[in-house]
């Protein structure tokens, strides 16, 4: 099989609906590229945040849940998606974020790499690791951020897992991953060195508290293929090695499997066609709540259901 280049999208959990899309619209300076809903549960609204047309890689997603209880960070999940930004920005964005009533943690070092991290208005860890040299997303023009401090797609993720060892032979044999080092109980897997968000950390904790999900919680970390019929390779592949994937699911922008992993990290598998174009102009994505066809019958229940959603006017940051 080819291997797996990187990241397509991660996929996490806010409670307020316009609050999360205000911090990472306004303050994260990422672009709303698609408003819908969760397809499984059409009562709840689906924001997509991304570069300026939602580039694989560059996606984080968040079901909307606002009576969902706070989640417990442990083992047993995703723990923190990380972006790149570039080199020397991490002045700009200490202040911008208390500014915003975010406290950054200390800038501490990770294979060589400055990371900054923090926690987002439902408590889920996001971080900025800043690189000289990384994939290009598309700089969004019209967002709040100037381009030599914007973030820049993914950078990596890290799990939290008892085990090392199960989920490290599926990145390496099944997934196409290289082992490429540790530092301390943190292990590195990469994939194509091209690709925005290539690399997978496993922070090694055995015995700890199992996660409790939840808002805050990442939900699923997906990884991208080109097409349907590598998809349905890499199905046919992760069977064969005992792994229990759904059929493929159409998700309107891309299609999915899922599967869990060893550690119980749910993982997909998301093709990169059709992208985030193909229901609305790249002008005005986003902008407008998108259902797909089956659901279009029920868009005034669905309209009522979920609570009405502003985009604020967006203030350039200085």
């Amino acid at each position: 099989m080819e291997p797996i280049k990187g990241l397509h999208h991660v996929t996490a959990v806010a409670r307020d609906p316009q609050r999360n899309v205000d911090f990472y619209r306004n303050v994260l300076g990422q672009r709303l590229v698609k408003r819908t809903v969760n397809f499984d549960s059409p009562d709840t609204y689906h924001f997509y945040f991304a570069d300026e047309t939602g580039t694989p890689g560059s996606v984080l997603t968040f079901f909307a849940w606002p009576s969902m209880k706070r989640g417990v960070h442990g083992n047993g999940e995703t723990n923190a998606v990380a972006y790149n930004v570039p080199t020397g920005s991490f002045g700009f964005w200490q202040e911008h974020l208390k500014q915003n009533g975010i406290t950054p943690d200390a800038i501490e070092k990770r294979f060589d790499q400055d990371v900054l991290s923090f926690s987002d208005p439902d408590g889920m860890r996001v971080e900025l690791i800043a690189s000289a040299s990384k994939p290009i997303a598309q700089f969004w023009e019209e967002g709040p951020i100037p381009e030599e401090y914007a973030l820049s797609g993914f950078h990596s993720v890290t799990l939290w897992l008892d085990e090392v060892k199960p989920t490290a032979d599926l990145l390496i044999n099944q997934m196409g991953y290289q082992a490429t080092g540790q530092e301390g109980s943190r292990h590195r897997f990469i994939g194509d060195a091209n690709t925005m968000g290539n690399i997978v950390d496993i922070v090694h904790r055995p015995g700890k508290m199992q996660a409790g999900f939840g808002a805050g919680s990442i939900h699923h970390i997906a990884f991208r293929v080109p097409n349907d019929e590598k998809q349905l390779g890499y199905r046919s592949l992760l069977s064969e090695a005992g792994f229990q994937v759904t059929p493929v699911m159409d998700r309107s922008y891309f299609h999915s499997i899922y599967f869990r992993e060893r550690g119980d990290v749910l993982f997909e598998i998301a093709t990169d066609t059709p992208g985030f174009l193909i229901d609305e102009p790249a002008d005005s994505l986003g902008e407008a709540l998108k259902l797909p066809e089956w659901l279009e019958k029920n868009r005034k229940q669905i309209e009522q259901s979920i609570a009405p959603l502003t985009l604020n006017a967006i203030e350039k940051v200085k």
